[in-house]
């Protein structure tokens, strides 16, 4: 049986395989899409991903460096600032003084409804 955590960090791994390279999308919209306000456990998530741009390729890969701030600021990567920097900027992304444009690369996740896979983040239970 999946604990409640594996659980809700799985579907924001899925959720985040749905970011188009070249796009971005945020902790927020993730975790609205996920009918959620907890923008730290799609972080969190995020973070207890091992299958990142360093160490997959293809459909396997889960592209965390993809997500930022709502504006814009890169932040909350495992292997750094420059390394989210540089996996952006090869995904087509262009990074200023630390941010990304969102009216330009924004990808939007739609609002999945409340009965399509929503598992509450551990501490919503």
């Amino acid at each position: 049986m999946m604990t409640s955590s594996i659980a809700f960090n799985q579907q924001v791994w899925n959720l985040c395989r749905k970011i188009p390279k070249g796009k971005v999308s945020t902790y927020k919209e993730m975790a609205e899409a996920l009918n959620s306000k907890a923008y730290r456990a799609v972080g969190n998530a995020l973070n207890k991903n091992t299958k990142g741009a360093w160490t997959t390729k293809g459909s396997e890969m889960i592209p965390c460096h993809r997500v930022v701030n709502s504006d814009g600021r890169i932040r909350g990567f495992a292997k750094g600032f420059d390394a989210k920097k540089l996996l952006l900027e090869k995904d087509g992304v262009k990074v200023i003084d630390g941010c990304v444009d969102l009216n330009v690369y924004n990808y939007s996740l739609a609002r999945r409804s409340s009965n399509e896979n929503s598992t509450p983040p551990p501490e919503q239970l």
